[in-house]
Order: structure tokens, then sequence, then C-alpha cells
């Protein structure tokens, strides 16, 4: 039994089942994915997936506890490795990081610029994906997830405070809203058809619950990941935007009039996550601390060692994040 054979049984699991998917995503051949499977069995003296044809079709229940125990010894393995590279003060490797459009849009840019420079050897990979589904992605192996929320700090791995931010109205400068000198009410936002992310349509969403909290019922028209596409709806004149104060900080949307949102609009705060039981590599707690200039990595690796006993520096806000002339 290998390493490498356990490697392509959760591979071949985390693929549905689907031989060609598994090999790619483990960079082999599909007979040398399969040869490694049989030899597997053969030493272990069971099937582990029940077959129809030749095709997989499910999981035996012994290949179910094999696959399990697998997983442990391969986070485990992987743990030594990232132990005794930052040990050895390794540059290379992969930063895998699961987020959002917005995130990655606006935020990441300016922090992976100086991570590149200092780390000119790790390769970074963007996983796109929405706030709700950016945590999930930790235990397919991305080594950090950047989200957002309203109210308590995600689950499934460490959270760790990043910056707070708020959301703003973008209008056309047509639009009678431009006129407003403040920000509009949530029942003139209610008479609107509204514009924003896809998380506004699930009904425990922060703009809902705002909405609702005041006796109104939002008309959301349009919702996507994208904010660039938020916008580029708002200027074809779809209904007004609802989205995060990061997305109109970059420029070129001088079309686009921005109000400050009601105050009934629950601030957010972006949090940083890390799978729990991993050892994370060094550069990705220098890219945290790029985020988050109030984080120290020693705070970070003591938080996944289980021994950070204090409490997080305040975050500060998306606006004093800003560079002064900004």
């Amino acid at each position: 039994m290998t390493l490498t054979q356990l490697r392509y049984l959760v591979a071949i699991a985390d693929s549905g089942l689907n031989i060609t998917l598994a090999a790619e995503r483990v960079h082999a051949t599909q007979p040398g994915l399969s040869k490694q499977l049989k030899q597997l069995e053969d030493e272990l003296g069971f099937q582990l997936f029940l077959r129809k044809g030749r095709s997989l079709d499910a999981i035996t229940v012994p290949g179910a506890e094999v696959i399990a125990r697998a997983r442990k010894l391969l986070l485990e393995a992987g743990n030594i490795r990232a132990l005794a590279a930052n040990l050895r003060g390794e540059a290379q490797g992969e930063l895998s990081i699961s987020t959002t459009h917005t995130q990655a849009r606006y935020v990441l840019p300016p922090a992976i610029a100086p991570l590149r420079q200092r780390y000119p050897e790790v390769s970074v990979h963007i996983v796109p994906t929405g706030d709700g589904e950016a945590v999930a992605e930790l235990g397919r192996g991305a080594d950090v997830a950047l989200v957002s929320s309203s109210g308590q700090p995600p689950s499934g791995g460490v959270a760790l405070p990043l910056y707070s931010w708020r959301r703003v109205v973008v209008v056309p400068a047509a639009h009678p809203l431009a006129r407003l000198r403040r920000a509009p009410t949530l029942a003139e936002l209610a008479r609107e058809p509204i514009v924003s992310y896809e998380s506004s349509l699930r009904p425990e969403s922060s703009l809902r619950t705002a909405f609702a909290q005041a006796g109104h019922d939002p008309r959301i028209a349009f919702t996507a990941r994208d904010a660039d596409l938020i916008k580029t709806y708002v200027r074809a004149g779809l209904g007004i935007g609802v989205l995060a104060e990061m997305a109109m900080q970059d420029g070129g949307d001088e079309d686009l009039v921005v109000l400050p949102a009601d105050e009934h609009f629950a601030q957010c705060m972006a949090w940083g996550v890390l799978p729990r039981e991993r050892v994370p590599r060094d550069y990705t707690l220098t890219l945290l601390t790029l985020l988050a200039p109030q984080l120290d990595a020693r705070d970070l690796r003591r938080a996944m060692e289980g021994t950070f006993e204090g409490h997080w520096p305040p975050a500060p806000t998306w606006q004093q994040r800003l560079p002064a002339d900004a």
C-alpha cells in the first residue's frame, strides 16, 4: 500500500467515481490509475467499489471506511510535508484560494502582488465560488477561503477577521435617486427593482432581513456573483444596484452614482478561513497578513496549533484600508 494509491482512491471518490476525471485531477493516466486501484484491492483482499460493466457504480461499505482513513493519512502526510517545507524555508509551492468575485477582483490583487515578489516560485490559483460555498472548498484542497458575513464568524475552520465593509447603492446618473444628497431609505429602495448578489435570494440573507425588519419586501430583479456584471445590468436599466463598497473603488465607473446604503443594512465582516487540521505553508499566512496587517503571523500559527488564547485585533473598515489619496 502506498500514499499514491491512497491519493488515487480518494480522488476517485471525490470525482463521483469517474475514473477519467480522477486521473486528470491527480495528473495520472486512466490506465495507470486503474492499475493502482486493482493492486490496492488485491492487497486488501476485498473490493472498494461495486462495478457495473467497466464503470464504478458505488462505494462498498468497507471501501467507505478505507477512504475515510485514507483521507486522514493523506492529511497528515501533507502536514508533514508542509511542516518540513516551512522549517527548510522553502519558497516553492501552490496556493489555492477559494473566494468570491468581489474579493478576487477588488481585494486580492494588491496583496497578491507583494506576495509574488516575496515568493516568486509560488503559483496562486483562485477558485471562484459564492460566499456559501467558499469554506466547503477547504475540504476539497483549497488552502484558504475568503468570505464575508454579517453575523457570526463562518464555521468550518479557523476564522480570522480581516476588515469590515458596508453596502452601497449604485444608480445610473439619470436615475431619480441620483439626485438625492443622502442615503435612500429602505422604503424608497423597496419601490425599485434591485440588482444584487445571488445570496440576496436566500430568505436569511442580511439584505432581505433588513427589508423584512422594516416591513418591506424587496423587488429582486436580477442577481449575479459577479459585481461587474451587476454594474452592467444597472447600466442597462434593469434596476438599482446594491453591492459591496469595494466594488466601486477601482475607477472606471464615473457614469454611475454611488450612494450610501441605508443604515439598516448590517455591516459585513470579511474573513480569512483556514482549514483547522492542516498545517499552513508560510506563504499562506503571509497572504493573510498582507490582507490584514493588524494580524500577526505568529498568532495565526498559534491559532492553528490551538494555543492562541488572546483576542484578534479590531479589524479596520474598508475605508480605513484605503490609501490616503484614494
